[in-house]
């Protein structure tokens, strides 16, 4: 499967290429602008903020795991 992004590049790429060959900057404009007001609409995240969240989410995972692992600790100390 082709990742979005990478679709997305060949297909602006495509539009690109076949409205080179014809008389159509004005459409070719037009469609760019429409199709960044589309993806701004879509609240899409960049890979880059995604990661930066999966990375914050792991670290945060690990430290729940460690807590867990004391709070158990302390708790059959306690017994």
């Amino acid at each position: 499967m082709i990742a979005p992004n990478q679709w997305f590049d060949d297909f602006q790429k495509n539009m690109s290429e076949l409205l080179a060959k014809t008389p159509a900057a004005d459409i070719e404009r037009n469609m760019k602008a429409f199709m960044a007001q589309t993806f701004a609409r879509m609240d899409l995240v960049t890979r880059e903020e995604f990661d930066i969240q999966a990375d914050l989410l792991a670290r945060a995972l690990e430290r729940i795991e460690a807590l867990e692992a004391r709070v158990q600790a302390l708790e059959q100390d306690e017994e």
